[in-house]
């Protein structure tokens, strides 16, 4: 591998974490409605919860589709 390679495989890495990142936080703030917390009222809160778990479904629903395709 020439020093070439390796830096562009170093950059896509840390590309892909802050890409992955960014989609994660754009979700949990759509499932939150951007609110915190505490400003929340108790339904808001549930559904914010309810969307993060669908969320969390998802993903793992995309792993093991990933794994089946191999």
């Amino acid at each position: 591998m020439n020093f070439d390679s390796i830096i562009n495989m170093i950059s896509r890495m840390f590309l892909r974490r802050a890409t992955n990142w960014g989609i994660r936080k754009g979700i949990d703030m759509a499932a939150g409605k951007g609110k915190p917390a505490s400003q929340m009222s108790q339904h808001e809160r549930d559904m914010a919860r309810k969307g993060r778990e669908t969320v969390k479904l998802a993903r793992r629903a995309a792993r093991i589709s990933r794994r089946m395709g191999r």
